[in-house]
């Protein structure tokens, strides 16, 4: 009769099967996205029941104040929530031990968890949510950097996919597509910059980025077209786009008032182009942070493992907590502008000069960080870059 059960209804199925944690680490998404929900709300709309919280009194009334703090109290109440989950799981190993249990299941338990820790953050005083913000811009770093890092993992492991015997045959028109696709995409990319974002030759600081991004482009090309390198187009091909998407999305987090940038960009008001690219930036947060989270192989100085049994897990509980909570540091970075006194407009995020340099020096630690995979084994010869 069990299996008639679970055909009846999804949530008798779960019952029956036990905990499932592919399942939980989409409903640990789901909690994220909500805080992200919850953090835009109360940051543009919740400005009047702000006011009359006590602890909330430095902003005298401040709209832009009181918005910006109540993102830091989400954050750090999300953060808290996914330290402890951290804290709960890191180490398990199988799915036999106890915390395997707690990662996947007791869902009444961690959803009152999860909105005490919500509620909770807007009782502290000023000090504690504002010591948070100092630290978590470091988190919202460390965060970007382990981003990055899974980023150049997924680009090497899909370049060794298609190269493999099995897979080289099939995917030899695709080797040609691909790559040649990214550089054209590129060259556009560098084009059109140049044309919407240097209108004039005063506008020295995004001739900069651009140019020195063409610069980057090119070094890397030709590293990894090195004989002794051989890293093959596709690798360098989607590194290179990706440091045209840092460098655009640089400049178009400079504020309204720079006179450089031609394009149309978050105003703070609900026009469709502005309500858009805050959906796609919004949603942009919880997929990053859930997809870094799942890439626990990425930052292991071990080989894979391809030895796995039924009582290994899917993916590392812990190393999975511990990016959402810098993923709440991050979330509360976008939308103060990694500034803790910017004024930020409604329907506006990740805009100011401290998210400019953010995204640039992002860029500039993606090339080396990828430039170093390259050049690496052959500066320490005596080191195992076989992982």
């Amino acid at each position: 009769m069990p299996s008639d059960e679970c055909t009846a209804s999804s949530c008798i199925c779960l019952s029956c099967q036990g905990p499932n944690p592919m399942i939980a680490r989409y409903i640990y998404g789901i909690l994220f996205l909500l805080t992200n929900i919850l953090a835009w709300t109360t940051r543009d709309y919740s400005q009047r029941a702000l006011t009359d919280l006590h602890h909330l009194k430095r902003c005298e009334d401040d709209a832009n104040c009181l918005g910006s703090e109540s993102v830091l109290r989400l954050s750090f109440g999300c953060f808290m929530f996914f330290f402890v989950m951290f804290m709960t799981t890191v180490g398990t190993s199988r799915k036999d031990d106890p915390r395997d249990r707690w990662h996947s299941g007791w869902w009444p338990v961690k959803s009152i968890l999860w909105i005490t820790f919500t509620i909770v953050p807007f009782f502290l005083p000023s000090v504690v949510i504002q010591l948070y913000g100092e630290i978590a811009r470091f988190g919202a770093g460390i965060f970007l950097l382990v981003q990055l890092l899974s980023i150049i993992n997924f680009v090497y492991l899909w370049n060794e996919s298609w190269m493999s015997p099995e897979h080289e045959r099939q995917c030899y028109i695709p080797l040609v597509v691909v790559p040649m696709t990214c550089y054209i995409l590129t060259f556009i990319g560098l084009v059109l910059m140049y044309v919407w974002f240097t209108p004039h030759v005063t506008c020295r600081l995004n001739i900069f980025f651009i140019t020195w991004t063409m610069i980057l482009v090119i070094v890397m090309t030709i590293i990894s077209l090195h004989a002794k390198v051989n890293a093959g187009l596709l690798t360098s091909g989607v590194m290179s786009l990706y440091l045209i998407f840092l460098c655009w999305s640089a400049i178009m987090s400079e504020p309204l008032s720079a006179s450089c940038n031609t394009r149309e960009r978050q105003t703070g008001k609900a026009d469709w182009l502005t309500i858009i690219s805050f959906l796609i930036a919004f949603l942009a947060i919880v997929f990053a942070t859930y997809t870094t989270g799942i890439d626990s192989e990425a930052f292991s100085f071990k080989k894979k493992d391809e030895s796995k049994d039924d009582g290994s897990l899917p993916y590392s509980y812990g190393f999975f907590h511990f990016v959402f909570a810098l993923g709440a540091m991050y979330l509360a970075m976008l939308f103060v502008g990694w500034n803790l006194h910017q004024t930020m407009h409604k329907w506006s995020i990740d805009i100011g000069w401290a998210s400019v340099w953010v995204k640039i020096v992002n860029q500039w630690l993606a090339a080396i960080i990828y430039g170093w995979t390259m050049i690496g084994p052959f500066v320490l010869k005596n080191r195992d870059f076989s992982s």
